[in-house]
C-alpha cells in the first residue's frame, strides 16, 4: 500500500505518507496555551509520517476564534515545546501551521477592535463562533500599507518562534477564507493600490509572506496550503483558475518544500462560473513543488491519488481526530471510529483524547 510506504518530504524522514491535516480544536486556554492534554492528543497521533498542528495565531491582531492557540509570545513557545518534544521522542515529525484570520474573526474576542481585511467587506451568508456564541460577521477595517508590511513581520517572527519550539517546519494557512486568501477573491478585495485589481496585485501579499518565511527560517522547512475552488469564507473569485494559475507560477519561482492543495468540499458548492475539474489536474500538475492533497479521502480514495502520481503525500483531516491510529487501522482493514461533531470545536478531553484505539 503507497499509503503505508516511507518517503521524503524536504529534510524530514517519514514513516509514511499519511499527514495529519490541521485542524481547529479550540483547546487553548485564553493566553493562547496549549496544554497536557494538547500534548497528549498529538502525540497519540505519531503514527502519522507528517502532523500539522491546528492553525496557529502569529500576533495578538491575527485573533479570530476564541481558545486557539498562538506562538508569538515566550510563554506560548515554551508551551508548545511540550509537545514538539513529546512527539519527537515518539518518532514524528510536526509542523505548525502558522495563522492569520483576517475578516474571520470578531471583535469581542479582540478587545473590542474590529478585525483587519484587504477591503471593508464583510463574510455575507454565515456567523462566526464567538465567546458569546454565535454572531453576524462584522464589516472589518481595510488593512493600511503599513499595517500589511507589519503582518507579513509578524509571519516571519513567528515562523522563527516556531522552529525555537522545536517544530520541524512551518506552513503558511492560505486557504479556508482567512487573510491571505482574502487577497485572492473579489468578494473580499477591491483594493486598487499594489494589493488588488490584477492577478499579480492580488496574489502579492501570498508571495510576500511565503517569501518572508523563506528569509526567516530557509526554504527546506516552508510550505503553504491552498484552496482554489473552496468557497468557504465567502471566497468567490472572478476568475480562480486564472488567479490561481497565476499565483502558482509566483509560488513555483520561490525556493521551498511543498504546496498541500485542499478540495473543494460537497458541503460547500462552487459558484456557477467556477471549472468543473479536478483540482489535482487543474492546479496541482503546474506545482514545481511537491503536492499534499488533502480534503475528502478516505484509505482507497488516498491510495488511488498517490497512484495517479500527482501528489506525493495524502493528509487526512476527520479520520484522524476520531482514529489516533489510523495508518494501524488502514493497514489491518479495521472498523473506524465515528468523529463525535458535537466536541470538534471546543470542549475538555472527551471528544479529543479519549478516542479508541485498536486493542493489542
Amino acid at each position: 500500500m503507497k499509503l503505508l510506504e516511507p518517503t521524503r518530504l524536504g529534510n524530514l524522514t517519514l514513516k509514511n505518507k499519511m499527514a495529519m491535516s490541521a485542524m481547529t480544536r479550540s483547546r487553548a486556554d485564553i493566553n493562547g496555551l496549549v496544554g497536557e492534554r494538547t500534548v497528549e492528543y498529538y502525540t497519540q497521533r505519531v503514527g502519522a509520517g507528517l502532523i500539522f498542528t491546528e492553525a496557529i495565531r502569529i500576533s495578538e491582531e491575527a485573533t479570530g476564534s476564541p481558545l486557539t492557540p498562538g506562538v508569538f509570545t515566550q510563554e506560548q513557545i515554551e508551551a508548545w515545546k511540550k509537545v514538539t518534544a513529546a512527539v519527537h521522542e515518539n518518532g514524528g515529525s510536526i509542523i505548525a501551521q502558522l495563522w492569520h484570520t483576517g475578516r474571520a474573526g470578531h471583535s469581542v474576542d479582540r478587545s473590542g477592535k474590529l478585525p483587519l481585511a484587504p477591503s471593508a467587506l464583510p463574510i455575507i451568508g454565515m456567523q462566526h463562533f464567538t465567546s458569546q456564541g454565535m454572531k453576524e460577521y462584522e464589516t472589518p477595517q481595510e488593512i493600511t500599507i503599513q499595517e500589511i508590511k507589519q503582518t507579513i513581520k509578524d509571519f516571519g517572527q513567528a515562523a522563527r518562534n516556531a522552529i525555537e519550539a522545536g517544530f520541524d517546519g512551518v506552513e503558511l494557512h492560505a486557504a479556508n477564507g482567512y487573510l491571505p486568501n482574502q487577497f485572492l477573491a473579489e468578494s473580499s478585495n477591491r483594493r486598487t493600490d499594489e494589493y488588488g485589481g490584477s492577478f499579480e496585485n492580488k496574489s502579492r501579499f501570498v508571495v510576500e509572506v511565503m517569501q518572508e518565511l523563506i528569509n526567516a527560517v530557509g526554504g527546506e522547512r516552508v510550505g503553504i496550503k491552498l484552496s482554489p475552488l473552496h468557497p468557504y469564507g465567502d471566497m468567490i473569485l472572478n476568475d480562480p483558475e486564472g488567479t490561481y494559475t497565476y499565483l502558482i507560477s509566483e509560488l513555483n519561482q520561490l525556493d521551498f518544500n511543498y504546496v498541500e492543495l485542499m478540495k473543494r468540499s460537497p458541503y460547500f458548492p462552487s459558484p456557477e462560473h467556477y471549472p468543473i475539474g479536478d483540482e489535482m489536474v487543474l492546479f496541482g500538475q503546474k506545482i514545481k513543488q511537491t503536492v499534499i492533497a488533502n480534503a475528502g479521502y478516505d484509505k482507497i480514495s488516498g491510495e488511488a491519488e498517490l497512484e495517479r502520481g500527482i501528489a506525493k503525500l495524502i493528509s487526512f483531516g476527520t479520520l484522524f481526530l476520531a482514529n489516533p491510529d489510523l495508518p494501524e487501522r488502514f493497514e489491518n482493514d479495521a472498523a473506524l471510529n465515528e468523529p463525535d461533531r458535537a466536541t470538534m470545536f471546543g470542549g475538555g478531553k472527551e471528544g479529543y483524547i479519549d478516542y479508541p484505539f485498536l486493542p493489542k
